[in-house]
């Protein structure tokens, strides 16, 4: 059984959002609008992070991009009273939208930021309503969402691996993230496979996670910048 891990290589990384936008067409991620915006209730599933350094106007930004880390050991989990969020054998952090109560216990224990409470009923123009992606289940108002690391692609590719009497090959599952990137920073799949990419890149001189001191183990994992080398990984 797979365990789905993701490297994310912010020396490749050009800031270019495309990931942000792919995440919210695909999951039919909803409008806050400008209004809720202002009052910081807009939803990201995924969301570049700017980090900036010096003052100006000797001022340096690096950006990085931030998923849900669909931690191995998930603070979100243990707080939730109702069971609505939980880990599956895969090792992703899920959600049951219909058993959310909203009390958004697992935003604060979150020490990611990654998890979004829908304030309001979600809502998209009339040239963007017609164009939802059908796999994906539209968000009620009152819960709690976040990045799923887009398990309905995982489950179409198992589906086609069943049919086919094979196992997943690796680089097969490409969330909407990694397969819009147009630098190719972004890698997906299979951690405890040693022969995946990720777990080769999850290896390297260069990888860390962040904030790995909480103890959260998260499975998104990011290359250092630096100059690329292939005997590093």
């Amino acid at each position: 059984m797979a365990r789905w891990g993701m490297v994310i290589d912010l020396d490749k990384c050009t800031a270019c959002q495309a990931c942000v936008v792919a995440c919210r067409q695909e999951n039919n991620v909803p409008f806050a609008g400008e209004e809720q915006a202002a009052m910081g209730r807009a939803i990201f599933w995924m969301q570049l992070i700017p980090i900036l350094e010096g003052e100006y106007p000797k001022l340096k930004a690096r950006y990085l991009p931030r998923p849900c880390f669909h931690c191995d050991n998930p603070p979100c989990v243990r707080v939730c009273p109702v069971g609505a969020t939980y880990k599956n054998p895969e090792g992703l952090v899920g959600q049951i939208y219909a058993r959310c109560i909203g009390c958004r216990y697992c935003t604060a224990a979150c020490p990611y930021t990654a998890r979004y409470f829908n304030w309001r009923a979600p809502h998209w123009p009339a040239e963007a309503a017609d164009k939802m992606n059908p796999d994906v289940y539209v968000r009620t108002k009152g819960v709690v969402e976040k990045c799923s690391f887009c398990v309905h692609r995982i489950r179409k590719a198992k589906e086609k691996a069943r049919a086919e009497n094979r196992q997943i090959r690796d680089g097969e599952v490409k969330p909407a993230c990694a397969e819009t990137c147009p630098s190719n920073a972004i890698f997906f799949g299979d951690l405890d496979d040693p022969r995946s990419l990720v777990s080769i890149l999850a290896r390297s001189r260069r990888a860390f996670r962040l904030e790995e001191h909480l103890g959260t183990e998260p499975k998104v994992i990011y290359l250092r910048e630096g100059e690329w080398d292939e005997r590093q990984v």
